[in-house]
């Protein structure tokens, strides 16, 4: 099973970006910061979303993102699907914390259970074979509109969405260009998919490190 390791997000100031995932959301390393400083305009492409137990862990991690810097794209509220919010990061990341329970079953705490990567991809058939043709097997797949990975035993799911829903749904215009600002770390890279996302080998980054 393919296996990914972590994201690395590429900053300006990885002091503060650092203090920021660390006060907001109590991030370790699998995300990973890198100074950089590549063009990027508008949306980068990506999401990154926390799935949690319950709607009240939702608000506390959302209100310490704030607290940390972050802005609010979208505020929680309940849907169809449950409860979540977006925030985009002072680095300009954005993130996503959801949970599908409909009310707290316990006191809120900060535990999350998954950390989500979804990439907006123009043509989700065709990033979608790139994928497959590199090792990752699929867990779910809706038509062209949205592809899961099987990625359970690693700290990092991987996800494909149509790049115009993604922006949708994180509050955002489609528009961007320029660097992603996003590697992969996992034991498919070095390689780039069709939209542009690159991916490096664990051995590599841990030697960078």
């Amino acid at each position: 099973m393919t296996h990914i390791e972590s994201i690395v997000l590429d900053v300006a100031d990885p002091v503060a970006a650092r203090r920021f995932s660390t006060e907001a959301f109590g991030l370790g390393p699998v995300v990973q910061l890198r100074r950089a400083q590549d063009p990027s305009d508008g949306f980068r492409g990506f999401t990154l979303s926390l799935t949690v137990a319950q709607p009240s862990t939702v608000d506390s991690l959302l209100g310490s993102a704030v607290e940390a810097g972050a802005t609010t794209l979208k505020p929680a509220k309940r849907s169809l699907w449950g409860y979540g919010g977006v925030v985009q990061a002072p680095d300009g990341a954005i993130w996503k914390v959801a949970t599908s329970a409909r009310k707290d079953t316990g006191p809120a705490t900060r535990a999350f259970d998954d950390l989500v990567l979804l990439l907006g991809v123009d043509d989700v058939a065709a990033s979608k074979r790139f994928y497959v043709d590199h090792g990752l097997a699929v867990a779910k797949s809706f038509g062209r509109s949205y592809v899961q990975f099987d990625t359970s035993a690693s700290p990092v799911s991987l996800g494909l969405y149509r790049r115009r829903a993604l922006a949708k749904d994180a509050g955002v215009p489609p528009e961007g260009s320029g660097s992603h600002r996003l590697t992969v770390v996992g034991d498919i890279g070095p390689c780039t998919d069709p939209d542009g996302f690159a991916w490096e080998a664990v051995s590599a980054v841990r030697a960078a490190g």
